[in-house]
């Protein structure tokens, strides 16, 4: 075998919640209510292009997350050896974007660095040629715009041609129920469709996004970046949910003493500034790390290890809001006929929020953990900008501003980390928040009276 399976902990994370997506939308098509409910969604034209954008982004996250460490070469007979790097199935991908570093800074697009340096058999400070960007070229610099013209020209023919291939998919998948969904997906995929060929392109001749300091590939960083974020926004979901729903329906329904100790619970938590306390966690979870060296064979696991600690930091500190939601509808709803005639008929405390309290709020928790995503991915982002996030060794938006922050100042700008790792991350929260709006109005009733 040509490489050895890699499984962090984070990809076992992220699949089982894929699974558990999968296993709850298969469960919700069998409830009229929750179907009828999303296929409002669907009939949403906004929500369906913000789906289909998330659906590329989690597409790119999951072949991120399936890692493998290659093999190395070895005499016959002897025992494999495998490289000490993990990469990922995405890195296999943007091998070219990965591999062809320059020595420090250029603009996208160039075919020089960025900074004048002295060159040999020179007196004077000159922009030197780069290794890899625009090599295609050679001396003839004078046909640089009529090959990025050209190399468009041929990004958007192939991103049309492949958009016109789903188009005929599409088309007769739309003989039946469903059309105009699928419609708005297919219109919504031809401007990716677009981009993505016009990257590919550009990207076989030239750095599209330019380089960071060290000389490596922004829009390969960017890309990277995606993991992070899904991570953040989702598996965060993994350590709040459980306790948000468990604490909020116990201090609604039960009340008394326990309805006063879980309000004591979540107000001390919420009075405690959120920035120091995730801080002082992640400097403490680090501390551990530093001194237990025997637990990682990797450099990838030990940031993993920072990784699932922030999350779960992240998650022990922004339940309380889903919390006392899910409290004050429990308190209405067990007022109600249906909860007290089944208090009269003898059924216990917790079958009652089991089977009628938590069905009528899971559309409260759908809601709130679907416009927390973009709150949490935001999150991610400032916590490595002050350096309290993610391991330095993860690429992440905030690793990727909090980089290159120190380079505005310079003059001129080197502006162009900034820009990219911006536009990802807010193409990610837009698409998260629109598609989190068309979820509240068809789950909330009374958006649908």
């Amino acid at each position: 075998m040509s490489f050895q399976p890699v499984v962090l902990w984070s990809d076992a994370l992220l699949f089982v919640l894929i699974a558990v997506i999968v296993g709850l939308s298969l469960w919700a098509r069998r409830q009229d209510a929750l179907r009828g409910a999303w296929a409002r969604v669907a009939r949403d034209r906004v929500a369906m292009a913000a789906a289909t954008v998330l659906a590329v982004f989690v597409l790119i996250g999951l072949l991120d997350s399936l890692h493998y460490r290659a093999r190395l070469e070895s005499p016959a007979g002897a025992t494999a050896r495998y490289a000490v790097e993990v990469n990922s199935a995405l890195d296999a991908l943007l091998t070219d974007l990965r591999s062809r570093t320059e020595k420090t800074y250029s603009a996208p697009l160039a075919t020089h660095l960025f900074a004048r340096e002295a060159l040999e058999n020179s007196t004077q400070r000159e922009f030197p040629r780069l290794q890899h960007g625009g090599a295609q070229l050679g001396d003839e610099l004078s046909g640089h715009e009529a090959d990025i013209a050209v190399r468009v020209l041929r990004g958007v023919a192939g991103g049309l041609v492949a958009w016109l291939l789903l188009m005929l998919l599409v088309r007769t998948a739309t003989v039946g129920s469903g059309g105009t969904a699928l419609r708005t997906v297919a219109m919504t995929l031809l401007p990716i469709l677009l981009l993505f060929g016009v990257a590919i392109s550009l990207g076989g001749g030239y750095h599209v996004f330019g380089t960071d300091k060290v000389g490596q590939d922004v829009l390969y960083l960017s890309l990277k970046s995606i993991r992070t974020g899904l991570l953040i926004g989702t598996l965060t979901t993994l350590v709040m949910l459980p306790a948000a729903v468990a604490l909020g329906i116990l201090a609604g329904y039960v009340g008394g003493w326990v309805d006063d100790l879980i309000q004591y619970l979540y107000t001390t938590l919420s009075s405690i500034p959120g920035v120091l306390l995730i801080a002082a966690a992640v400097l403490m979870m680090q501390v551990v790390i530093d001194t237990h060296p025997e637990w990682f064979a990797t450099s990838a696991e030990r940031a993993d290890a920072r990784l699932l600690a922030l999350c779960l930091i992240l998650g022990m500190t922004s339940w309380t809001g889903v919390a006392r939601l899910l409290r004050g509808e429990t308190l209405k709803l067990r007022e109600l006929e249906f909860v007290q005639a089944a208090q009269a008929f003898g059924v216990g405390s917790f079958a009652i929020m089991r089977r009628h309290i938590l069905p009528n709020l899971m559309h409260i928790v759908l809601i709130s953990l679907v416009m927390d995503f973009s709150g949490l991915v935001l999150a991610e982002a400032v916590l490595s900008y002050v350096g309290v996030g993610v391991d330095p060794t993860t690429i992440s938006f905030g690793t990727m501003i909090n980089t290159a922050r120190m380079e505005l100042a310079r003059e001129p700008m080197v502006w162009w980390s900034l820009v990219a790792a911006f536009s990802f991350m807010f193409t990610l929260v837009l698409a998260a928040n629109l598609f989190a709006d068309a979820v509240r109005d068809a789950f909330d009733p009374r958006s649908s009276a």
